[in-house]
């Protein structure tokens, strides 16, 4: 497997994006996959952030984006598994390059946000430590984390999904 850079318009994304937008709409309802494209696809982009897939002999197993909200804080954004490869601890070895992606541009601090239906990212995202924050995005329901990017690179290696 192997973990490759991208623009979120690059054609590996797009099977993330279609599955994750599916994701939201089974478990949030029609018109939840919308939000997928809440931000704009420059966002995603050097120097203040970047899109990262995973692939498996050209498959999109997972990915996710960075993006800057301050010199010191950056979100992590379309964080997504495809269901055929979950279970197998994609998401926090993902977790941990954007983490380590977001050092090397010189962020200290990882902000995300999940929704309630989403139970094994929010039992993830508590497991690794991550600090529950007040909701600071567009989505009223949702909950938000914070965390030193030095926590999450150093998250111990057998930690699983």
């Amino acid at each position: 497997m192997d973990y490759r850079q991208v623009a979120l318009t690059d054609p590996e994304v797009a099977p993330l994006l279609t599955g994750l937008r599916q994701e939201y709409e089974a478990r949030y309802g029609r018109g939840a996959g919308d939000s997928v494209l809440d931000v704009a696809a420059s966002e995603f982009e050097a120097p203040t952030g970047a899109f990262v897939v995973l692939l498996d002999d050209g498959r999109t197993v997972a990915g996710g984006g960075i993006r800057r909200i301050d010199e010191n804080i950056v979100e992590v954004k379309r964080m997504w598994t495809n269901p055929d490869y979950r279970r197998q601890g994609h998401a926090l070895r993902m977790l941990r390059e954007l983490a380590g992606l977001a050092g090397q541009l010189g962020y200290s601090t990882v902000r995300l946000e999940t929704g309630h239906a989403q139970p094994e990212a929010l039992a993830l995202y508590r497991r690794l430590g991550f600090s529950e924050i007040g909701s600071y995005g567009p989505y009223e329901n949702a909950t938000a984390f914070q965390l030193d990017i030095d926590a999450v690179t150093a998250t111990p290696r057998h930690a699983r999904q």
